[in-house]
C-alpha cells in the first residue's frame, strides 16, 4: 500500500527515497481547479494526495476524492481532523495522535470514535504522531485542538516529543507548521527529528520556495507536504516535483 515502502529503511537513519504529497483542502477547491491540480500532478510525479483540514466548512470532500479517483491513480490519503471525516473511498487515512498537545480528544478521544468505523472499512490506517511547531502564527490546528505547538527554537523537545511517539508504536512522525506560517519549520528542528527515530518524518507548512523544499529535505525530511502555496500558485508543483526527482536520482547516484 502507499506508505509501507516508506518503512523499507535497512539501517537505522540511512537516507531514503524523498516522496511528495500534495494537501488539497476540500473548502478551497472547486472542480475546475482540482482538475488542474490533476492534471498538473499527472505530469510531475506526486507519490500521494493529502486531503483534508483542520476545518472543513463544506460538503466537498466526498465529490473532491470521487473526481480525484475518477481522474488519476494517485493514492488518496485522508488527513482527518475528526472521525466526522472519514470516507471509505480513499485509499487510506492517517491517524493522526495529537502528541504536541495535551488535549485527549485529539490524542485517543477520536480514535475511539473512529475505530469502529475504520476497523471495517478497506482504508489503510497509518499510525501518525502529529506534531504541531509555532511558526509565527495561531494557526487554525492549534485554535481547533485548543493546543500550544512547540516553540520554534526548541528542537530538543520535537526530539523528545518524536521518540516517544515511537516508543508509543506509532509508524510516522508528521511535524506540522500549519497552513498559511509564516516560517518553514527549522532545519534544526527536522535533523534533531530525524537523528533520533527511524520511522519516516513527514513535513509540512510554510514551504513556499524550492529553497526551503531544499533545506527540509537535507535536514532529513523523508515526505514533504505542500498544500496552500500550490493552492496559489500551481506552478510550484513542477518546482517541488522536480527539486524531489532531482534529490532522488543523485542518491541513487551515490549508492
Amino acid at each position: 500500500m502507499p506508505f509501507n515502502n516508506l518503512r523499507n529503511r535497512q539501517k537505522q537513519h540511512e537516507p531514503g527515497r524523498k516522496h511528495f504529497a500534495v494537501l488539497l483542502d476540500p473548502d478551497n477547491l472547486d472542480e475546475a481547479s482540482c482538475l488542474n491540480l490533476l492534471a498538473l500532478s499527472e505530469t510531475h510525479q506526486v507519490d500521494f494526495f493529502f486531503v483534508g483540514g483542520s476545518l472543513i466548512t463544506t460538503d466537498n470532500q466526498a465529490s473532491i476524492i470521487r473526481l480525484i479517483k475518477e481522474n488519476s491513480s494517485i493514492p488518496v490519503i485522508l488527513f482527518p481532523s475528526n472521525s466526522l471525516h472519514i470516507d471509505k473511498q480513499a485509499d487510506g487515512i492517517l491517524l493522526l495522535s495529537l502528541i504536541s498537545g495535551r488535549n485527549p480528544d485529539f490524542l485517543i478521544g477520536q480514535h475511539v470514535l473512529s475505530a469502529p468505523i475504520l476497523k471495517t472499512s478497506q482504508l489503510q490506517v497509518y499510525p501518525t504522531g502529529y506534531m504541531l511547531v509555532d511558526t509565527g502564527r495561531q494557526t487554525t490546528a492549534s485554535y481547533m485542538s485548543g493546543t500550544t505547538p512547540i516553540p520554534y527554537d526548541k528542537p530538543g523537545i520535537a526530539a523528545c516529543t518524536a521518540m516517544a511517539g515511537e516508543l508509543l508504536g506509532l509508524r510516522y512522525i508528521y511535524l506540522d507548521g500549519g497552513s498559511g506560517a509564516m516560517h518553514p519549520i527549522s532545519a534544526d528542528m527536522i535533523k534533531a527529528v530525524r537523528e533520533v527515530v527511524d520511522v519516516p518524518v513527514i513535513v509540512g507548512g510554510g514551504i513556499n520556495t524550492a529553497d526551503k523544499a531544499a533545506a527540509a529535505l537535507e535536514a532529513g525530511a523523508d515526505v514533504l507536504v505542500i498544500g496552500n502555496h500550490i493552492e496559489k500558485n500551481p506552478g510550484f508543483l513542477a518546482e517541488v516535483s522536480h527539486l524531489i526527482a532531482s534529490y532522488n536520482v543523485a542518491l541513487n547516484v551515490h549508492r
